[in-house]
């Protein structure tokens, strides 16, 4: 997990392509213990990751945590429970239940884990069987030194990005502040509402405050905005039957101006909120490296210091 984005795909060839036709393979989802728990998930081979290779003596652990048995307002019932019968790949009244990436198996009535094995079914921490979609706004801008000119990298020459970043407070790891789609809420909605709530503390503000943050972001999202990344996410949530998918979308402050004036502020599941240099050396939750280091390709922006370290297929 902790190699290089750009070097997943050929390390790992197994699997799946995502809406862009990238290679991607999971391997956070089979880390041990689960995430919150003392569970752990059956190994699993790298060469049995895959459904279509036979494995009949897999034998995998269930686990589906109790907050989410006590069915909060995100979480689905259990397969079995009377009157719960989900219409998997389609939307489902509110709740959407087609992956972005086609169709998937659902076997015995539970749907399966399109990216492979992971050595536990059940749905752990995930409130919905099948995917669970999420959504990550990149809020980019120049690095500037003090009058105000762009910051290039001392070796590669390239020009540094920056990136609002968030500390989790469940698991300490750095993040993009993106967060879960409610039920018949927009994409579009879904990623400004959760970096107003993460990195701006929105839902502790006033009115007043509230309404004057929102009139200085949305120039900022209603602007051009590049979607990077929109598929399977390699996080150590996922299960056999439960499993997020996200939409990594990026929105770039040119000038500085917007985001220069507002105040980031850490909350909900945030515990820190800063703006953080982009590189390869950024270690952050589940995908998110990968999605920033698209950002910066499609940006034109400091990445790694050696030109060399692309991998090429």
């Amino acid at each position: 997990s902790n190699l290089s984005a750009s070097c997943w795909s050929r390390l790992h060839p197994v699997n799946m392509l995502n809406s862009y036709n990238v290679k991607f393979h999971h391997s956070k989802a089979l880390t041990s213990p689960y995430p919150g728990s003392h569970i752990e998930r059956s190994q699993v081979p790298e060469d049995k990751v895959g459904w279509l290779t036979e494995w009949e003596d897999y034998n995998p652990v269930e686990y589906t945590a109790k907050s989410v048995l006590a069915r909060p307002s995100w979480a689905d019932p259990q397969i079995n429970d009377e009157g719960f019968s989900p219409k998997f790949n389609e939307r489902d009244g509110e709740v959407e239940r087609k992956s972005l990436h086609g169709l998937y198996v659902v076997e015995n009535g539970r749907p399966r884990n399109p990216a492979g094995r992971t050595g536990l079914t059940g749905r752990g921490l995930l409130g919905r069987w099948g995917p669970n979609h999420a959504a990550d706004p990149v809020v980019t801008r120049w690095k500037r030194d003090r009058s105000g000119n762009k910051v290039a990298h001392p070796v590669s020459g390239k020009n540094i990005l920056q990136f609002v970043a968030i500390k989790r407070r469940d698991c300490g790891e750095w993040a993009i502040p993106g967060g879960m789609v409610d039920p018949g809420e927009k994409i579009t909605a879904t990623l400004k509402r959760e970096f107003e709530e993460e990195a701006l503390n929105s839902l502790q503000k006033s009115p007043e405050e509230k309404a004057k943050l929102e009139k200085q972001l949305q120039k900022l999202f209603s602007q051009e905005h590049l979607v990077v990344y929109r598929g399977y996410v390699d996080d150590p949530r996922n299960t056999d039957n439960a499993w997020m998918e996200t939409e990594a979308v990026n929105y770039h402050d040119e000038t500085g101006e917007t985001m220069d004036n507002l105040p980031l502020e850490a909350g909900d599941d945030a515990g820190v909120v800063k703006w953080v240099d982009i590189s390869e050396k950024l270690e952050l939750y589940a995908s998110h490296s990968y999605f920033i280091k698209l950002v910066t390709e499609k940006r034109g922006a400091h990445w790694s210091e050696d030109p060399g370290s692309g991998c090429h297929e």
